[in-house]
């Protein structure tokens, strides 16, 4: 394989870029997993595609000497939605509005002058965790990235399972709820709209606004202002005894444990690792979890399912990036 970096030795590095819909995380990861020199800086999603670019460069300016002091020979990138990975084109992606049809790999590595590999988010957090992390003792695993959206990947044998042209596996906008709230992907009662960070945010904002002079917690956390209640203002006012926060992030748990019977039933891995921003958070209610499970999941061994955390926390994906080059899966033109 061309541009293959040997894994074998750990001070081989490559620049792992995680594009986000609020951020673009950019780290050195080595062939051990390890995430070395690591930065952020805003994205912006809903400009135009030359303004998200240019909000991607300047994230990954931030490390760039960095990485060129420690002679880094290849880019990992990975984003949120369909991705093309052997083309390394975004096709769309529900919280990347900025870009469609975008050849985010060609102009990266002209950019830079480095070969630049593409791959979704959710794949990339799977392989760091199927590679080095928590997944490591498991030949299948499901991998949920909950955040802004929720994404999805399934590794198997230490393979992604990308489909057909590479954009399999996007379990966030599977429908629980034909009735339910149109999802920005255009579907309707997406688990995306239940259990995530934004639907976690959006559900609080509208609850306080019918409340009107509500004594929560969550407005308090979130300096009195609606606007700025977020999924951790939420989590926040709940670990202080909130009632109302606690009662919202039990039904997203609730809703996320719908959405893993059904996933349970139809594959049926050894391992679910949830990751991502609000992943520990969502966890918090294994238990709760687990009741759900009991109805909404007929596989008679669901209940043997282990839920783990991911180990790389909210940077698993940052260090995906990265494994697409230290620690490489198949690709057709290989």
């Amino acid at each position: 394989m061309k541009n293959r970096i040997r894994a074998g030795n750990p001070h081989k590095l490559v620049l792992g870029v995680d594009i986000g819909g609020t951020k673009v995380a950019v780290g050195l990861v080595n062939s051990r997993g390890q995430i070395l020199h690591a930065g952020r800086a805003p994205m912006t999603a809903r400009g135009s595609a030359d303004q998200g670019f240019r909000a991607v460069l300047q994230a990954i300016d931030g490390v760039m000497p960095k990485a060129r002091a420690a002679r880094v020979r290849a880019i990992g990138v990975c984003a949120p939605g369909w991705v093309e990975s052997e083309r390394g084109v975004l096709l769309s992606a529900t919280n990347l509005p900025c870009w469609r049809n975008f050849p985010l790999a060609r102009k990266i590595a002209k950019h830079y002058g480095l070969p630049t590999r593409l791959t979704n988010d959710a794949s990339a957090a799977a392989l760091a965790e199927a590679k080095w992390g928590a997944g490591s003792k498991y030949e299948s695993i499901f991998y949920v990235s909950l955040g802004t959206g929720i994404g999805t990947a399934m590794v198997r044998e230490g393979e992604i399972y990308h489909g057909r042209a590479g954009g399999g596996c996007e379990g966030g906008h599977m429908s629980i709820n034909f009735n339910g709230p149109l999802c920005g992907c255009g579907k309707r009662g997406c688990v995306e709209m239940y259990a995530s960070g934004t639907a976690i945010s959006t559900r609080a904002r509208r609850l306080l606004r019918q409340m009107r002079n509500s004594n929560s917690q969550i407005l308090k956390v979130a300096g009195g202002n609606i606007s700025n209640v977020t999924a951790e203002t939420v989590n926040k006012a709940a670990r202080s005894g909130d009632n109302l926060a606690t009662q919202i992030l039990q039904e997203a748990a609730e809703h996320l444990a719908i959405w893993l019977g059904n996933l349970i039933d139809l594959l049926e891995p050894e391992v679910i690792i949830v990751g991502g921003g609000i992943g520990r958070v969502m966890t918090s209610y294994r238990a709760r979890m687990r009741r759900t499970l009991e109805n909404w999941a007929i596989n008679p061994g669901a209940h043997r399912v282990p839920i783990l955390n991911a180990s790389y926390r909210s940077q698993s994906a940052l260090a995906g990036a990265a494994a697409q080059w230290l620690a490489p899966t198949r690709r057709r033109n290989d």
